[in-house]
């Protein structure tokens, strides 16, 4: 079988669609290796079962732990924990649909691979050649070299914080919540405190106060089509009736989510705005956006479906349980529904949720010359580490086989990953060839 047609199959299998057909998330996947990557995770564990990613064997012998699947540089980021409804802000994992129980080098081999693409993207980004939400052309870009700098210290990172939960158990317990002003990630931290419930932007800058509008009748969603979309009475109340028990409060205002994320751009995905029944104006802080999403089966499991029982859960029960698991203070909205034939995610959206793309990390002094992306690779190791101890919490037999394992296959990790990210470029040229055809 010849790679397009690999590539073909595997996207049809996960999207119901060819390439030549043109849906809206393989033309946002064409844009960029770095975006074809994320929205193409299924094709990932496709390569690594047909053997054309080999990860060290070593690996594979770990313990299986709770895996965040999709794991990237942009899927780490600063968030409110417990949702809405807490206001310490850390920087985390947080991306959580295709997470189950397998194999941590699966998300190890994703992150390294995420820092080459990073590398290709910021490239295209300085070029012109791939939109960005400002001009970066006299920006440096982060060299080859900074990425296998990057990949080193972030699986440095993950290592020393494994001995660091043997050491000392309680350290599960620990979150990044501060970064120095020195730190690539200052600025980011500084804006995602600011747009918490108790912040000084919350009123205007946060997650929730650019959803909405506040009139004399009460609370709504803003008019943004580009983003929402409104109900007809009889969805609407469809909706109201079924997710009403799952929220905390007053159900304001129900719309559609448009062409949000890139994996699930095409899954169906509504917005919630709930809070106070009365004066909800005055009580903007007590208000929240819970998302409903329709989820469909983790990524590895298209093709390692037997790795544990617990995978056997439905799509939506699998997200929240690995969650739960995987956070050291999950959402308090938080659960899963099954609804006209499909199974959904019901989870609290973070006021202060901050993410970060490739060109926050690859472009620029901070980023270049100050070390900036390899720091982020390092809290990123760290974080990671964290999540994975966090799946079993009545040993310390993971992070044990991680101290004594991974020291030996560092360099041959990092090669395949340099490599596979070589694959991905050319995969994207042979997708935009595939979407003219």
């Amino acid at each position: 079988m010849d790679r397009s047609t690999f590539i073909s199959q595997c996207l049809q299998q996960t999207d119901n669609a060819l390439p030549h057909e043109g849906i809206e998330k393989h033309r946002k996947m064409a844009t960029s290796p770095f975006v074809f990557f994320r929205g193409s995770a299924p094709l990932f564990y496709a390569d690594i079962q047909a053997g054309n990613l080999a990860l060290p064997e070593e690996l594979s012998l770990l313990p299986l732990t709770n895996i965040m699947g999709d794991c990237h540089a942009s899927n780490f980021g600063f968030l409110t924990e417990e949702g809405a409804h807490g206001d310490t802000v850390i920087f985390s994992p947080n991306d959580f649909d295709d997470a189950c129980i397998g194999h941590a080098t699966w998300d190890l081999a994703r992150f390294i691979t995420s820092l080459f693409l990073t590398q290709c993207h910021c490239q295209g980004v300085k070029a012109g050649e791939i939109t960005a939400e400002k001009d970066y052309s006299s920006k440096p870009v982060i060299s080859l070299e900074d990425c296998h700098t990057a990949a080193k210290d972030f699986l440095t990172s993950y290592l020393d914080t494994c001995q660091q939960c043997i050491d000392t158990p309680q350290q599960r317990n620990q979150a990044l919540t501060e970064f120095s002003e020195q730190h690539l990630l200052h600025k980011h931290w500084l804006k995602a405190q600011s747009r918490a419930a108790n912040g000084d932007t919350f009123y205007s800058k946060s997650a929730l106060a650019k959803a909405v509008d506040l009139t004399d009748d009460g609370i709504c969603f803003a008019n943004l089509p580009e983003k929402f979309a409104k109900l007809d009475d009889d969805d609407y109340q469809a909706l109201h009736h079924q997710f009403r028990p799952y929220v905390d409060d007053h159900i304001h205002d129900i719309v559609a989510r448009l062409n949000a994320g890139t994996g699930s751009v095409n899954m169906g995905r509504y917005y919630l705005l709930v809070g106070p029944q009365t004066s909800p104006q005055s009580q903007l802080s007590l208000c929240h956006i819970v998302e409903v999403k329709q989820q469909r089966k983790a990524a590895p499991l298209a093709y390692f479906d037997d790795l544990s029982p617990v995978n056997q859960l439905n799509a939506a029960h699998l997200t929240v349980n690995c969650q739960r698991r995987m956070q050291r203070n999950p959402d308090l909205v938080l659960d899963e529904v099954e609804w006209q034939g499909h199974h959904w995610l019901v989870r609290s959206r973070h006021h202060a949720k901050v993410g970060i793309k490739p060109e926050h990390i690859g472009l620029g002094k901070k980023a270049t010359s100050k070390q900036g992306f390899v720091q982020y690779a390092q809290a990123c190791g760290q974080a990671l580490a964290l999540a994975h101890c966090r799946g079993d919490r009545r040993s310390t037999l993971f992070e044990q086989a991680v101290v004594n394992t991974l020291p030996d296959v560092t360099s041959s990790l990092i090669s395949a990953c340099h490599h596979y990210a070589e694959q991905v470029q050319a995969d994207t040229k042979a997708l935009n060839v595939m979407l003219h055809a």
